[in-house]
């Protein structure tokens, strides 16, 4: 599964990570397996992630950190072949998620066969109420849909990481698609949250302009 060489990783990134920043990226610790300290990594982004951005993370050169991706892809797809690359995994065995290549970058997912099994288990759960921040962050992604990460995080002027998790994994919203030139990935609701407000469609929610500023007072200058 592992592609060939990206365009955006020419040799001279490359050089960037194995000489100039090999002093200042962090050093995953003597002994360490680089695919499992890139596994560790993987499992807590919530974006594709570069193999340039990922030799940066671990400070290793970006052949060997490439070959360790192709390493945990053979071992999730159950292709490992006991050699020792993909240590702590067990050779054969087809795993319920993957190590997928989007955008440009690598990010585990759900394997497609359970994606219904996986959504299915997060609506069944017991529903607990959303924080502030997380109905807040809600509202802008209804309003303004699809919108990235990134655009939700200005309108908030607060980091949203871990309001976004939540939100996806309560079901209310999901990924619509990912940019091909920044490679951010777009967020919009599901018809979950239609069904929580007990709406047919978007176009039923509230209107917002009554609650804005007229502008007859003026606006502040924020030039």
């Amino acid at each position: 599964m592992a592609n060939e060489t990206q365009a955006n990783e020419t040799d001279a990134p490359e050089a960037a990570v194995t000489e100039e920043g090999a002093e200042r990226a962090p050093r995953i610790p003597e002994g360490v397996d680089v695919a499992r300290a890139l596994e560790a990594i993987l499992m807590v982004v919530d974006e594709q992630q570069s193999v340039v951005g990922l030799a940066s993370a671990v400070g290793r050169p970006v052949k060997e950190v490439r070959a360790a991706i192709a390493a945990l892809v053979a071992d999730y797809d159950g292709e490992a072949g006991g050699d020792g690359v993909a240590s702590g995994g067990t050779p054969g065995v087809r795993r319920g998620f993957e190590l997928r290549e989007v955008g440009g970058g690598w990010r585990i997912y759900v394997r497609g066969e359970f994606d219904d099994l996986v959504r299915d288990f997060v609506h069944t759960q017991s529903p607990a109420k959303l924080s502030q921040a997380a109905l807040e962050t809600l509202a802008v992604i209804a309003y303004k849909q699809p919108i990235s990460r990134g655009a939700i995080a200005s309108i908030r002027a607060v980091n949203v990481d871990s309001v976004v998790r939540t939100l996806l994994g309560r079901g209310l919203i999901t990924e619509a698609f990912t940019d091909s030139e920044t490679g951010a990935i777009h967020y919009e609701t599901t018809d979950l949250l239609l069904t929580q407000l007990g709406i047919n469609s978007l176009d039923e929610l509230p209107k917002i302009s009554p609650l804005l500023d007229d502008g007859r007072e003026g606006f502040d200058d924020v030039r």
